[in-house]
C-alpha cells in the first residue's frame, strides 16, 4: 500500500502487479478514489511522477490510464494544471434492463480481444490507408449515421465501419480477425431490443457516432497515436459498461 499525503487527508493505492493490464489497474484504483469521494468534483490528481511513484508503474501506464478515466467522463486534463475530477460517477448508463450473464462475458471476452487488435488496427490504417480505403470508411460512417436517424439499431454499419478499419491496414490477417466474428463483435448484437431503454440507447448511439467521427478523422490525418487512443476510448468506454453490469448485476 502506497500513501500520499493530501490536504489532510491521504491517498492510498494498491502498487500493481504485472499480470493483467496495468494501465485498468491504475484506472480503477483511481476510479474508486473518485467514486467514493476520498477525491472530490475539482480536486486534482497527484501528478504523473507522483502516480508513477505510487502505483510503481511507468509514466506510459499512468497515462493510459489517464485516458481511460477520460473516456468515462470522471477527469480533465489541462497543460499547466493537470488532471482535475470533473465528476464523481462515470457519464454512461447501462442501457438494457436486463442481460443474459453469458452474453455479458461473451462480450467482455470479444471486447478484451478488440482492445489488443483494433488499437493496432487503427494505427496501421492511419499509416496505410489509400483514397479507396478512406471511401469505404467514410461510406461506412455515413451508412451508420443514416441508421441511426432512421431509429435503427445500427449493428450492421457499426460492424462495417470497424471492418472498412481492418481493410485499411493492408494487412489480411486484421480482416480475418473481424470477419470471423461477424456483426456478433458488436457488443449490443447479442442484446434483444425488448430489453433495451430507448432513451438511454439512443444517448448511447449518439456517443458511439461522436467516437467514430473521432476515429475517422485521426485516420484521415494519418495520426497514428491520436487513432489508436481513439479507438482505445471507444472500446474502453464499452468493456468499461459492461464490466460495471456484471460487477452488479449478474444473475446468481
Amino acid at each position: 500500500m502506497s500513501n500520499l499525503e493530501k490536504s489532510g487527508s491521504t491517498f492510498q493505492f494498491e502498487r500493481v502487479g504485472q499480470t493483467g493490464s496495468l494501465a485498468s489497474h491504475v484506472a480503477k484504483q483511481l476510479e474508486s478514489q473518485i467514486t467514493t469521494g476520498a477525491i472530490g468534483i475539482g480536486e486534482k490528481l497527484p501528478t504523473e511522477n507522483q502516480l508513477c511513484e505510487l502505483f510503481g508503474v511507468s509514466r506510459t501506464v499512468i497515462r493510459e490510464a489517464i485516458t481511460q478515466l477520460k473516456s468515462l467522463g470522471l477527469v480533465e486534463t489541462r497543460r499547466g494544471v493537470g488532471t482535475t475530477v470533473m465528476r464523481s460517477q462515470p457519464t454512461e448508463t447501462m442501457y438494457a434492463y436486463t442481460i443474459n450473464p453469458t452474453a455479458v462475458e461473451d462480450i467482455l471476452n470479444i471486447l478484451e480481444m478488440r482492445l489488443s487488435v483494433e488499437t493496432a488496427a487503427a494505427e496501421f490504417a492511419a499509416i496505410r490507408h489509400d483514397s479507396a480505403d478512406m471511401q469505404r470508411m467514410e461510406q461506412s460512417l455515413a451508412a451508420f449515421n443514416n441508421a441511426l436517424e432512421r431509429g435503427d439499431q445500427a449493428r450492421e454499419e457499426d460492424y462495417d465501419f470497424h471492418l472498412a478499419i481492418s481493410l485499411a491496414t493492408k494487412n489480411p490477417f486484421f480482416r480475418q480477425f473481424y470477419e470471423q466474428f461477424n456483426k456478433n463483435v458488436i457488443p449490443r448484437a447479442k442484446l434483444v431490443n425488448t430489453n433495451l431503454d430507448q432513451v438511454a440507447t439512443d444517448a448511447y448511439l449518439q456517443r458511439v457516432k461522436e467516437e467514430h467521427e473521432e476515429i475517422l478523422s485521426a485516420i484521415r490525418s494519418r495520426d497514428a497515436e491520436l487513432a489508436r487512443k481513439a479507438m482505445h476510448k471507444h472500446l474502453y468506454r464499452a468493456y468499461h459498461l459492461y464490466e460495471k453490469y456484471q460487477t452488479h448485476n449478474r444473475f446468481e
